[in-house]
């Protein structure tokens, strides 16, 4: 049985998986949704749970320790802040907020209450991400050349904000893991067919210090699922293909040995890497419930959740220039 006591704000498409894995924690104490049928749903997933519809006396019970917002995009900032200020430690779900600026205002709440602020990127709890960071600290692949993310699908398609925002946020935050560093410089283009407003179809290009470089391409209106990362260093090369239901994870021992006569390739068996049974989801609400307990921060903490912000941010700017590079974090019109 967990020590501290979670809400699950929003029961949703994707809340109902949060409220599944915290109710199977023994951390669950209520579901809060204005929604009467996504109330319904809680009860199916956690029968004995407390439901309502009532934020505020979510924020005013004392016995609940902390909240994980599974709501619209456009509401996080307020309502994290909320929470915070009501004493609640928060784990929100990507994207952060819908700006830097309503990024480090959540940030802010959360060191003046001395809260724990956390971002859901779920990819970066991935046994596969976990173990694939580990061979390049170890130096596995040598050294960094290039990143690249698909994550394409056909669906589900949004209204409120673009596949960039919607499905880009956890690729984001996967290439600023892997690299250890932010970009100096992006560029994103787009595409749109299904509404004027929303973009269907990304492409964004990060270009990391070190000569490190990496693109990231979203798509809701793809034949078939995709959800695949590349890692190509100098020694070996590294795929996670998260559609597979095994050998997620492969390693290429191949690399290119440049001479003054020849380009020579070196090119050896594949080898799946075997990785932990783990859901990545049931690890990332874990991680929320142990850092109530310890103070410590999370590692997706409110900082590096600003940090996919700019990138995010920059990219939106960028397709708005219609593709012109842009610096994460200043704003492009000076």
């Amino acid at each position: 049985m967990a020590d501290k006591s979670v809400a699950v704000v929003g029961c949703g498409y994707w809340g109902k998986n949060l409220v599944r894995n915290f109710h199977e924690l023994g951390a669950l104490k209520v579901v809060c949704d204005p929604d009467a049928g996504n109330l319904e749903r809680a009860r199916t997933v956690a029968p004995k749970v407390r439901q309502t519809d009532n934020f505020e006396a979510v924020l005013n019970d004392p016995e609940i320790d902390g909240i994980a917002l599974a709501t619209p995009a456009v509401t996080h900032r307020d309502m994290a802040i909320q929470a915070l200020e009501s004493g609640k430690d928060v784990m929100v779900e990507k994207p952060m907020a819908l700006s830097t600026a309503q990024g480090l205002e959540m940030i802010e709440a959360s060191e003046r209450t001395q809260r724990i602020l956390m971002v859901g990127h779920l990819l970066e709890y991935h046994p596969a991400i976990v173990t694939l960071r580990q061979l390049i600290q170890n130096g596995v692949l040598g050294r960094l050349r290039y990143v690249y993310s698909n994550r394409l699908n056909f669906g589900k398609i949004r209204r409120e904000e673009n596949a960039l925002w919607s499905f880009a946020p956890h690729d984001v935050a996967v290439l600023l893991r892997l690299v250890g560093s932010s970009p100096d410089r992006v560029s994103c283009q787009a595409a749109t067919y299904l509404n004027a407003e929303v973009a269907d179809v990304t492409m964004s290009n990060l270009d990391f210090p070190d000569n490190i470089h990496g693109h990231i391409f979203v798509s809701w209106l793809n034949p078939f699922k995709e959800q695949r990362l590349v890692v190509i260093g100098d020694e070996k090369m590294a795929v996670f293909n998260d559609v597979l239901k095994e050998r997620k994870l492969v390693l290429y021992d191949q690399h290119v040995r440049v001479t003054e006569s020849a380009d020579i390739l070196h090119k050896k068996a594949e080898i799946p890497v075997e990785i932990p049974s783990a859901e990545p989801l049931r690890e990332e609400c874990r991680e929320f419930l142990s850092c109530m307990t310890s103070r410590n921060p999370p590692l997706t903490d409110g900082r590096s959740g600003l940090e996919v912000l700019k990138v995010l941010e920059a990219c939106q700017w960028s397709i708005q220039k219609h593709g012109l590079p842009v610096t994460p974090g200043q704003d492009p019109t000076h």
